[in-house]
């Protein structure tokens, strides 16, 4: 189960806090697509240390070690992922 936090607004003014707030998934509820997105990519540890830090700090700037790591592994397995597309198209356009 995953929290969907809000995405603040950025602006130009003196920072304020965010109100950053944790919502618990009912029952009846289909898992949001992007809950299932990050799921699979198996870096759903360090998504939820960034939300953790969120509602901990309420502030995004005292998170970057935890928006690093969370960047970090979003960008490894997406990579991961293209590879493998480029060898099912080269696997395929072998046995054409």
């Amino acid at each position: 189960m995953f929290y969907r936090l809000p995405i603040p607004r950025m602006s130009t003014s003196a920072p304020q806090g965010h109100t950053w707030t944790q919502r618990v998934k009912k029952e009846d509820e289909e898992e949001d697509p992007l809950d299932q997105l990050i799921s699979r990519s198996g870096c759903a540890a360090s998504h939820f240390a960034v939300q953790e830090c969120m509602a901990q700090h309420q502030d995004w700037r005292q998170c970057q070690p935890q928006v690093q790591a969370f960047k970090d592994c979003m960008s490894e397995q997406q990579s991961r992922r293209r590879e493998e597309l480029q060898r099912r198209k080269e696997q395929a356009s072998a046995h054409h």
